[in-house]
């Protein structure tokens, strides 16, 4: 069901916060593909690091009031988590479920929709500065464009939780410490498993676009995704509730090449928009089993354009990586036949 969240919109600065750097940032979930690379990456940058385990809860909520009163009774969970964050200047939440093909459940609720509220209430409690969560540019679903407004249309059990979870923290009642959602695109690295799928497909009979290739493709590196969580956590000035991690410059076409080293082979578009429908349609008679790997083919095929948001307009956007990232890999990887 489509969800409008309630907007928060702050004024923009256009400053930085040098003087943060000496504070320490809290990083939740780094044990995780992209913690751990933020972790270094604020390290490399002579950020201080702390890490904090991510209290593991369940949800029986299925809606914004529910996530709340709950958020509201886990009072010595957020206790313990505003002594772990005292004195940090930052927080970043990189923990959480990534099952885009998962079904609904109270871990999944609890981790991706839950969790993001108690630590934004025992930010609050610590004082901090800013808190920082990673969701996902899947709550916008199938749109044509991917933007940074409250619009969101979930279509899977993950993409529900990670909705519910923005929707909750724009919900809540605001606090001293400034929060920001990231939506994160389709990001890639050296050390992800679906990267290596990514590169194997690529490089495989199945590497197809549709039409020309030409549309642009949300696939990202974690190399800018960190560059960009490290500006918007150092900005002094405020920030969006919820900004969109920047385009990193690929077509769908583009992508493939690089992942795979050969150019892919195009399909009609019709024929591609008709096997889509199909297979949305069969995978909801099947509990939506199929809805992350049709997802990803979507992907492939049309990928999804992206609106210039508080990145662009602040000059902040984060090299791009993905295709040199894509490269690296592929160079690593067995030939395939």
């Amino acid at each position: 069901m489509t969800q409008h969240l309630s907007p928060q919109e702050t004024e923009v600065q256009q400053t930085s916060a040098p003087e943060q750097a000496s504070a320490p940032w809290v990083v939740l979930g780094s044990s995780g593909f992209i913690g751990s690379a933020v972790c270094a990456g604020l390290k490399e940058a002579g950020i201080t690091v702390r890490t904090v385990s991510a209290p593991r809860l369940e949800s029986a909520a299925h809606d914004v009031p529910g996530l709340l009163e709950e958020a509201a009774r886990l009072a010595a969970v957020r206790a313990e988590l505003a002594a772990a964050f005292t004195g940090a200047a930052v927080i970043v939440n990189a923990a959480g479920l990534a099952t885009p093909g998962g079904t609904d459940s109270p871990a999944l609720r609890g981790a991706n929709s839950l969790l993001p509220v108690v630590i934004a209430d025992a930010a609050d409690a610590a004082g901090v500065r800013r808190f920082i969560h990673l969701s996902s540019a899947a709550v916008q679903g199938h749109r044509p464009f991917l933007d940074e407004t409250s619009f969101v249309q979930p279509f899977s059990a993950y993409s529900r939780s990670k909705a519910g979870g923005e929707h909750a923290l724009a919900a809540r009642a605001a606090g001293p410490c400034s929060t920001v959602t990231i939506r994160a695109t389709s990001v890639q690295g050296p050390q992800r498993a679906t990267t290596a799928k990514l590169v194997r497909l690529a490089a495989s009979p199945l590497a197809t676009v549709a039409g020309s290739g030409s549309a642009p493709s949300p696939v990202s590196s974690v190399d800018s995704l960190v560059q960009f969580i490290r500006t918007v956590g150092l900005h002094a000035g405020s920030v969006p509730a919820v900004v969109l991690q920047p385009w990193e410059q690929s077509t769908v076409a583009g992508v493939l090449e690089a992942a795979g080293g050969r150019k892919p082979r195009r399909l009609p578009e019709w024929f591609c928009r008709s096997a889509l429908w199909g297979g949305y349609r069969l995978s909801s008679l099947a509990g939506e089993r199929l809805h992350g790997p049709l997802r990803r083919l979507e992907m492939m095929w049309f990928g999804q354009r992206q609106v210039p948001g508080w990145a662009e307009a602040t000059g902040n956007v984060p090299e791009p990586r993905v295709q040199e990232i894509l490269r690296s890999v592929q160079a690593r990887e067995p030939a395939t036949s």
